[in-house]
């Protein structure tokens, strides 16, 4: 019993320092990412299910679910590795596991903070 729980341990663990593990990217404020997307050269990457990215995303944003399994290739083949990218999802939890993954992959990217609830709660628009 004593070995495994010494086991699950070491499972969770190693699985919680991998998700911490990934590319680099900057975590900014509303009012930074605000600027940042203001710029036609910058992405806008929402990251959330089609269903939440359907009741209200941050205009001019494209939809790509960090859940999905294939979210790295639809990445790949959507996005420009040349241009930055600028994500979110609805608090900033999904958005940083996504913007780990884009960083490794040589993305220069930027994760809004608090999420789109963040961006609401700084009196931000979205769009329907």
């Amino acid at each position: 019993m004593k070995a495994l729980f010494a086991g699950i341990c070491l499972f969770f663990s190693a699985f919680f320092s991998c998700q911490q593990k990934g590319g680099e990217f900057q975590t900014v404020s509303a009012d930074k990412f605000a600027e940042l997307i203001a710029d036609p050269e910058v992405q806008r990457l929402d990251v959330r299910t089609l269903a939440e990215y359907s009741e209200g995303h941050i205009s001019g944003s494209i939809n790509i679910n960090v859940l999905d399994r294939d979210f790295e290739s639809v990445a790949d083949s959507v996005l420009r590795k040349d241009r930055p990218v600028a994500l979110y999802c609805r608090s900033g939890k999904r958005s940083a596991k996504a913007a780990a993954v884009l960083g490794s992959k040589g993305y220069e990217v930027y994760n809004l903070d608090g999420g789109i609830m963040g961006w609401k709660e700084a009196g931000k628009g979205i769009e329907k």
